[in-house]
């Protein structure tokens, strides 16, 4: 996937700025799989999704879990939104430029918005978005860090005023990477605690009705709206289904719409199933990914041998095909594959090799002791059943080279603790969105800021490396494509050699199954953060 910054170098009135009713545009081939059918679209009715894991919130301002993403990206809207190529199109921004020197990005709001409350959307509320993801953010702090400002000369123009290029920021306005939320329900208070993240306001096509905890949560259509005829439906309830036999059961009966978190066990069946459709999209804007994360304050982790032996030891091939159900691909490094000019997996080579893993142990001063044991170390995975399996072969795995490796069990808030906070792991299977860009997405896994300023989903490896924070520096500003593609190189090269982190395999973790009387539930590169202001469903017969 390559970007052309040219391309972002305009201003760009749509048909859309002004609100009328026109159809959004093309969505391409990603976004086409539930478009395209020769229905008439009916108005009305209720959408039932099951869901796996109840949300910590419903807002992805403060928090990037796909979770939330996905519900708060119905509530809640970015400035821009982008089809399958990564257009950027017009969303709560109508217009756009960027000036020559690429330090100034200037906003034409769209006019006549409503917050859900009745209360008029203005600049103050991007300002106020903005300023505080970048302080606040898990990505924000890294995406948002050239931010030296924000000005509001009137109610609907925002100008973010850079200290540098970024070359990346204009992909990085969705609704689900950066949501524009009311200033004036947060007011002064502190973000984190907002009661906005639990009972959010926003300018989507629905509007938040009731959360009822570890049931359901409750959306109805907004009838003011902005864009005049959306959404169709009436209502969205999100039900929360922890058992991922009781979502494949629901879904053959009907007692579910549609649903992510499918057991990837069970697509093949659910497949031949008539009344059901199967959406396996790639996430280019996520490029998801499992890793297995090496907790450097540990001695025993610290020593470039015993991770390198570890690495050799995990049979990724194994993981693609059992654990994931060959729905996912080897992953040989941390940037995506698809963003091939920043591609380079040379040192990434750490094939599945039993003898090697022991003899590098040996010679890291770990023999094996009577009992055929050398350490022990603990496995913290981030929660879901495809991690669990995860953590369970990973296991196995270290015992066949004599390593004890009990598996740390817990939701996702005891997870994002023990890895972040309390650092209770030593190994930590996570997923991680790669994203659109390698200074947004991959970063972060390595930013040594992570360190001094503990945040979630920032460097859990506890990796500091000077070099690769320079040239990560280098390459967030950087405008000629060629040095920045080089920048990210040579940080593979030595990611790779260090080894603080393992990639894994792709997670497909935008799979969605759903009736076939559903229609239009994508409509953007988000896929699953898509808003469902297309969606709609025909009545039962």
């Amino acid at each position: 996937m390559r970007f052309d910054r040219r391309q972002f170098i305009q201003t760009s009135l749509a048909v859309l700025s002004a609100g009328t009713a026109a159809a959004w545009p093309s969505l391409g081939k990603a976004a086409s799989s539930t478009a395209g059918q020769s229905a008439t679209p009916t108005p009305g009715g209720t959408l039932t999704y099951a869901v796996q894991q109840e949300p910590p919130s419903l807002v992805s301002l403060l928090d990037t879990n796909t979770v939330i993403r996905n519900i708060s990206a119905k509530i809640t809207e970015g400035l821009l939104r982008y089809d399958a190529q990564f257009n950027p199109q017009p969303l709560l921004a109508v217009a756009w430029s960027v000036s020559a020197d690429g330090l100034r990005y200037t906003f034409r709001l769209r006019p006549n918005v409503k917050w859900h409350d009745g209360e008029s959307f203005t600049s103050a509320d991007v300002r106020y978005s903005i300023l505080t993801q970048k302080r606040l953010g898990p990505r924000g702090r890294i995406t948002l860090a050239n931010v030296e400002r924000v000005d509001t000369p009137d109610l609907l123009t925002v100008v973010v005023v850079l200290g540098k290029p970024t070359p990346y920021l204009i992909r990085a306005l969705s609704s689900a990477e950066l949501p524009i939320v009311p200033q004036h329900r947060y007011g002064d208070g502190d973000p984190l605690t907002s009661p906005n993240l639990t009972a959010p306001i926003g300018t989507g096509p629905f509007v938040f009705d009731k959360w009822v905890r570890g049931s359901y949560v409750s959306l109805r259509k907004n009838p003011n709206y902005w864009r005049p005829g959306a959404p169709l439906l009436d209502r969205v309830i999100y039900r929360i289904v922890p058992d991922q036999a009781s979502i494949s059961t629901a879904l053959e009966t009907g007692e579910v719409d549609a649903a992510a978190n499918v057991g990837l066990a069970d697509l093949g069946r659910l497949a031949t199933l008539p009344q059901l459709k199967i959406d396996d999209s790639y996430d280019a804007y996520l490029n998801n990914a499992a890793f297995l994360e090496f907790n450097l304050d540990n001695p025993i982790l610290a020593k470039p041998e015993v991770r390198k032996a570890i690495a050799h030891a995990v049979d990724r091939n194994f993981i693609k095909d059992n654990v994931f159900y060959k729905r996912s691909s080897v992953v040989n490094s941390p940037v995506p594959a698809v963003l091939a000019s920043y591609y380079d997996d040379s040192t990434f080579h750490y094939p599945f090799d039993l003898s090697a893993a022991n003899r590098l142990l040996d010679e890291a001063g770990y023999p094996k002791q009577a009992d055929g044991q050398r350490f022990a170390v603990k496995i913290n995975y981030i929660s879901g059943a495809d991690f669990r399996r995860a953590a369970d072969y990973l296991r196995a795995a270290l015992s066949r080279i004599g390593i004890k490796a009990p598996i740390l069990d817990g939701d996702l808030p005891t997870y994002l603790r023990r890895a972040y906070t309390a650092r209770e792991f030593d190994l930590n299977l996570n997923g991680l969105g790669r994203l659109y860009d390698p200074t947004v997405g991959v970063q972060r896994i390595y930013w040594s800021d992570g360190v001094k300023h503990p945040l979630i989903w920032i460097n859990a490896s506890h990796y500091q490396n000077p070099q690769v924070d320079d040239l990560f520096r280098a390459a967030a500003t950087e405008t000629d494509e060629t040095r920045r593609a080089a920048s990210f190189r040579q940080i593979q090269q030595i990611v790779g050699r260090d080894l603080p982190v393992l990639p894994l395999v792709t997670v497909p973790s935008a799979v969605q199954v759903y009736q076939t009387r559903v229609h239009n539930l994508i409509n953007s590169i988000d896929l699953t953060a898509g808003d469902f202001s297309d969606a709609w469903i025909e009545p039962k017969t």
